[in-house]
């Protein structure tokens, strides 16, 4: 029996699809923040990538100062509103609290980071505004979180910014990526529209850059160029019958949701392969969307997933059962995904070995893949001596996000190989203070 019922309107998909942080009001912001013990060596600190003050911003929201608080955030992470929502902070900050070697529930950061925030967005409240204009022009390939954030320090420092997305909306995966249950698209064009309106940078949204002319005239018109292009699409299995209809990329099948919500059509028998983060929400969606049955099916066991155990804890929570050591074979059916042929694991030393004679068929009308992102290693090339490395990632300086090829910089998914939304907003501040002082060192 189905979890939910397939949703057939807005309310409907809102319902299924429900906030699992949702919006704080006044008085249980209030009451959080003073569970704090704002902890002189905080720890929590420590375990966020973009080292937010967390007990000063809580501190401030306990004293009635919401504006003081969003500052706090922002001056840390450009994507304060989108992080509190998106980012795992039952593995980072929250996951650093003191409180858990007391069993005491953590305090709730990610809510409350999200409560400051909002308020001073939807108040468009003036926390920020460029720097005083030096002449220099710098463009962004990509208006994800990496892009963005690297858009708004540099107009900080004084740079006027291009960014060029692909897209007809920016913010990269948080927009087109992330579970809708995470984060409503509203929520996260609202905070991308009031950083634009604070810093002033442009963006020039259905403008794909994609051959090495369309790289020449960049080089030619700015002083400096950041890659934010993250990754492409779901990789290829190399199944017979991986073409068949219904058998589909976690990537997509997951952008396909946040665009158009009820509108996208789930089987009602799916399997999910892949064991990462974008296994779990794309099995939980599919769940959500009214599958009666949905299976994760991973090649090692329970325990050797990638995904963090939160995450399987959600989707199990909506019903999504796990068949693990298990590797797929084929795609079988006629046209269409009737089944999935597989062959039992085990993990020897580490290594999957397949078990000789243990093929079997798991029916389903449904496959979706989550199996990783492929590297945007072709669109790389066009870029002279740029160097990637055996995985297809970006080699960039630690320090100064500066590629092998001076005048480009890069951050995000495209350096790091696929890690959280916060990973790139903090590298993409760091790279932006490189290319500054590359500009400023460079006559």
């Amino acid at each position: 029996m189905a979890e939910y019922l397939p949703p057939t309107t807005e309310q409907e998909f809102h319902a299924n699809f429900a906030q699992i942080k949702p919006r704080m009001n006044n008085t249980e912001a209030l009451y959080e923040s003073s569970r704090c013990l704002f902890c002189f060596d905080a720890p929590c600190i420590k375990a966020c990538p973009t080292g937010i003050d967390i007990p000063q911003f809580i501190r401030q929201i306990n004293t009635g100062n919401v504006t003081g608080a969003a500052l706090t955030i922002y001056e840390a992470n450009y994507f304060g509103n989108a992080c509190g929502k998106v980012c795992p902070t039952e593995v980072l900050c929250e996951g650093a609290c003191v409180y858990n070697l007391q069993d005491v529930k953590p305090i709730e950061i990610g809510r409350l980071q999200s409560f400051a925030t909002r308020q001073v967005i939807e108040s468009d409240r003036k926390l920020f505004g460029p720097g005083l204009t030096n002449g220099r022009k710098v463009a962004v390939i990509g208006a994800g979180p990496a892009g963005i954030s690297c858009a708004c320090e540099l107009r900080a420092l004084g740079y006027e910014v291009d960014v060029f997305e692909a897209r007809s909306q920016p913010s990269g995966l948080t927009v087109y990526g992330v579970a809708p249950y995470k984060i409503t698209n509203e929520e996260v064009l609202a905070e991308m529209a009031y950083l634009q309106a604070q810093f002033g940078y442009r963006v020039q949204y259905n403008s794909p850059i994609t051959t090495r002319e369309d790289l020449q005239a960049l080089e030619e018109a700015y002083d400096a160029i950041f890659l934010g292009i993250g990754l492409g699409k779901t990789n290829a299995l190399l199944l017979p019958g991986e073409e068949r209809e219904n058998c589909v990329g976690a990537v997509e099948f997951i952008e396909q949701l946040r665009q158009h919500h009820h509108r996208v059509a789930v089987g009602r028998k799916v399997i999910v392969l892949g064991g990462g983060n974008t296994a779990m929400d794309a099995a939980s969606e599919s769940s959500r969307l009214g599958a009666e049955n949905v299976i994760l099916a991973y090649r090692r066991g329970k325990e050797e997933m990638g995904a963090y155990d939160f995450e399987y804890d959600l989707a199990k929570s909506v019903g999504v059962k796990g068949l693990f050591n298990v590797a797929p074979v084929e795609i079988v059916g006629n046209g269409k995904v009737e089944g999935v042929k597989f062959i039992r694991t085990a993990t020897v030393d580490g290594q999957v070995q397949i078990v000789p004679g243990s093929e079997f068929v798991e029916p389903c009308d449904m496959v979706i893949k989550a199996t990783g992102q492929a590297k945007q290693t072709h669109f790389l090339s066009y870029i002279p001596g740029l160097q990637v490395d055996s995985k297809g990632r970006v080699v960039a300086d630690a320090y100064t996000g500066q590629t092998t090829n001076p005048k480009y910089f890069a951050s995000g998914d495209a350096r790091n190989g696929g890690a959280e939304v916060v990973n790139a907003a903090a590298e993409a501040k760091v790279a932006a203070r490189g290319i500054h002082t590359y500009l400023t060192s460079t006559n």
